[in-house]
């Protein structure tokens, strides 16, 4: 996974709303706002929304969450076959 645009790609599960950014205002519509999409870096839902994505990706594809340390995913093929991740957001 690309780790530098991972943020872009966290979906939010509410309605976040930002003023127009300096030298991109829409003439005639200044005072209007717009709605994210998708989380931005830097802002507060980013880390949450990219952990929801990561952790979904995780269990849909056959990874089980540890019970005691809900950053580790576990995933055994057969006895031999095991792949252990930590996963850590830092925002």
């Amino acid at each position: 996974m690309n780790v530098k645009s991972a943020f872009l790609n966290g979906l939010l599960e509410e309605e976040i709303y930002i003023e127009q950014l300096v030298g991109y205002k829409v003439k005639g519509h200044e005072d209007k706002v717009l709605k994210l999409n998708k989380a931005l870096y830097g802002l507060k839902q980013a880390p949450k929304a990219w952990y929801n994505h990561i952790d979904n990706y995780f269990l849909k594809n056959g990874f089980v969450k540890c019970l005691h340390e809900y950053a580790i995913y576990i995933k055994i093929k057969r006895s031999a076959d095991t792949l252990i991740v930590c996963l850590h957001v830092n925002d």
